[in-house]
């Protein structure tokens, strides 16, 4: 990985060092692209993540030299393959606070691993009467399967809603968690306003009503040392590419005493112990919520994606996006004409930036932006009631990670002043 050094404190543990990003970015192929006549500022990671070389190689490597289906044979390609996947598993559950691997689930993606949870636990456990418990700021992720649980049941929906702040007001949570409340399901850290949320505070509250507390971790995992036994979650989602990894890989997190209680979610192949003409019984944990044939290649090169995070120690990415993002934020302030919608305190935030020109459309902005060579992203962002709670149709956001620097945050600054020009006649 470059030249990137780090000391050990103790076992995988990095020493605290500031990240180089001119180091980090000489990993990355893609950010060598040329766009139109701009060397290619990508300031698009909330949405996905680049991938290293390393991730790269990983997959070709994987179909060159060990493709084969898992679990399934004894010859030489499935045993390795077999090993690899399974190693990678391992790493995961290190990585969230060192879990057991059988409560670590593949999943395509964190959208499934919510839906997992909604289908297996919720459809046995929620009945009419009950409450599910969210908030005014999910991702659509984490809003439709429980509306449409909620349809299916009859259970009440209830929101935790925002402050002027854009923080979650929790100063009737208590109201708002009863003992009638049998899910939490909250954001970690929100994709629009980049808000980090208070999930230890909000778990204690739903177990102290008996409730599951759920975590869509999505944007989390990816920015900050997360421990799921700390933040005592029933279930935490998130997903490889938002991490450097590949697309088609979702983790789901349970705690193993639930996960025991669950039926599948989806039968057929892998996820059996015993099949008759007139009877099926169910794999052991994890294997038990992984029918098919899984995304071999996505999982085995998450690895190298994880090792390249542990390499550069999540604390640091923290450090870095808090800087990165302070500086940001002041660099958009000084545009008159910019509103940033999200929290103006870093130390409570990540770097999802979401921000309105009061006279050009999200849409034209970033299509500006995009032939300068800046991808950022505009529209409601997959929150379509958080847009409209904050009366907005859509945002332009910018959204950092290890390889941006200040320069990059330099020349999105310089674009917004000349679309203002090119637009408004500035």
């Amino acid at each position: 990985m470059g030249e990137i050094k780090t000391k050990a404190k103790g076992p995988d543990t990095p020493e605290k060092f500031r990240l180089d990003p001119e180091v980090i970015k000489a990993d990355f192929p893609i950010l060598n692209r040329i766009i139109g006549d701009n060397r290619l500022v990508y300031l698009d990671n909330a949405a996905t993540t680049q991938k290293p070389e390393s991730v790269i190689l990983a997959l070709d490597d994987y179909y060159c030299k060990m493709n084969s289906n898992v679990h399934r044979g004894l010859h030489t390609l499935a045993e390795e393959s077999t090993a690899a996947f399974e190693e990678t598993r391992k790493k995961i559950a290190a990585f969230i606070g060192g879990v057991r691997t059988e409560e670590v689930i593949y999943t395509r993606n964190a959208t499934e691993a919510i839906n997992l949870v909604a289908y297996s636990w919720g459809r046995k456990n929620i009945k009419k009467g009950d409450r599910i418990v969210l908030t005014e700021m999910e991702h659509h992720a984490n809003l439709v399967p429980w509306i449409a649980l909620a349809r299916e049941t009859g259970a009440e929906l209830k929101y935790i809603s925002i402050n002027e702040n854009y923080r979650l007001d929790l100063s009737e949570i208590d109201k708002i968690i009863t003992d009638n409340t049998r899910l939490v399901s909250i954001t970690h850290m929100s994709n629009v306003l980049g808000t980090v949320n208070p999930v230890e505070e909000i778990g204690r509250a739903a177990h102290r009503n008996g409730a599951l507390f759920v975590v869509d971790g999505a944007q989390s995992a990816p920015h900050m040392s997360v421990d799921v036994k700390a933040v005592d979650a029933d279930f935490y989602a998130f997903s490889a590419h938002k991490m450097l990894g590949p697309t088609g890989i979702g983790i789901l997190y349970g705690k193993e005493s639930i996960l025991e209680r669950m039926e599948p979610f989806i039968y057929g192949g892998e996820m059996i112990s015993e099949v008759r003409y007139d009877f099926a019984s169910w794999n052991d944990l994890p294997w038990k919520f992984e029918a098919g044939t899984p995304n071999i290649a996505g999982a085995v090169s998450f690895s190298p994606a994880l090792d390249y995070l542990s390499t550069l120690g999540m604390d640091n990415i923290r450090d870095h996006e808090v800087e990165l993002t302070a500086y940001t934020i002041a660099r958009l302030s000084e545009l008159k004409s910019v509103k940033i919608i999200g929290p103006s305190d870093t130390d409570m935030r990540g770097g999802a930036i979401s921000f309105v020109d009061k006279d050009i459309h999200p849409h034209d902005l970033a299509t500006f932006l995009d032939s300068r060579g800046i991808a950022v992203r505009a529209g409601h962002h997959c929150a379509q009631p958080l847009m409209k709670r904050l009366g907005l149709t859509a945002t332009t956001r910018a959204s950092v990670y290890v390889y941006n620097t200040t320069e990059d945050i330099d020349k999105l600054i310089e674009a917004l002043k000349e679309a203002r020009r090119y637009f408004c006649d500035e």
